[in-house]
């Protein structure tokens, strides 16, 4: 258990820095989410032939596993999408609503009781949103978009536990990767059309933080979290994942100076979810926490 949470916030540690490169990359997010894609998914397969491992997973497996990248793909573009219609710091409190979607639809896929505790924390969180909606309508678009990213941002770990209970978590990662790359792939020409862009190829700024992006913050952190979804619930997973905000909202501050447009709601949001991830915390040491 310990080891799992370790692996856990090393991976929202480096997703913390995902937001900011949101704002580096000058590609649209459709065509950000695909560069991420093809530069994971090749990097995971050259790893896989130096490693000269067969490969146990039933194709009945792939195909489930290329549908769950399909949805991570979306919502990777969404969550974009959500950074270039509003800003970093509002992207990412909005993706903290991760933890109320993921309350409700957790029992659902298992079958289990809804526990009240986790959706009255989930509901918490959707309270902080409000409250930057309510003071800063401005930022409507990018709410709304920031919204439809928590909640297929719940449904694939969700999904993911549900695989890697046959599939190890390096396998079911590579197949991820590359069937989200291949939907965008097939996608990606109506979504040109219907949001065109004049910046298709990557310039050298580009590369280096699509780099940083592919490597540290997708394979490697996709591969963490993963791992801890052994042994930690996804609820839990998805709620410690509320540290992203954190880490990425205060990179914003200092990387972009975005502490300047942002008006009392957002703080008074913001303070919300940190007393939900404290509150939460406490409460999952206090449950599994050993007698002396």
């Amino acid at each position: 258990m310990k080891k799992a949470f370790i692996q856990l916030h090393i991976a929202v540690f480096l997703a913390g820095f995902t937001g900011i490169l949101g704002k580096l990359i000058t590609l649209n997010e459709g065509l950000l989410v695909w560069y991420r894609l093809l530069i994971a998914s090749v990097t995971l397969w050259v790893i896989f032939f130096f490693q000269k491992k067969e490969k146990n997973v039933s194709f009945k497996d792939v195909v489930k596993i290329f549908c769950i990248g399909a949805v991570a793909a979306l919502h990777w573009v969404t969550f974009y999408g959500s950074i270039k219609y509003a800003n970093v710091s509002v992207a990412l409190v909005c993706f903290s609503s991760v933890g109320f979607f993921t309350s409700i639809f957790e029992p659902l896929f298992f079958r289990t009781r809804i526990d009240k505790i986790e959706v009255l924390l989930g509901i918490l969180t959707i309270m902080g949103i409000y409250f930057i909606f309510h003071f800063d309508p401005s930022y409507k678009t990018g709410i709304i978009i920031g919204l439809i990213s928590s909640w297929l941002g719940a449904v694939f770990p969700i999904m993911n536990k549900m695989v890697l209970k046959r599939v190890s978590a390096a396998d079911v990662t590579m197949y991820e990767f590359t069937g989200g790359f291949i939907f965008l792939s097939l996608l990606l020409p109506l979504y040109l059309k219907l949001f065109p862009t004049n910046y298709i190829f990557p310039n050298a700024s580009d590369w280096f933080w699509l780099l940083v992006l592919g490597w540290a913050c997708s394979v490697l952190a996709i591969n963490l979290s993963m791992s801890a979804l052994r042994k930690i619930s996804a609820f839990t997973v998805n709620l410690t994942y509320n540290l992203e905000p954190i880490y990425g909202i205060l990179l914003a501050f200092v990387v972009l100076g975005e502490n300047k447009y942002l008006n009392t709601g957002f703080y008074i949001g913001f303070a919300i979810i940190i007393i939900t991830i404290i509150v939460h915390t406490f409460l999952f040491w206090k449950k599994h926490k050993k007698p002396s």
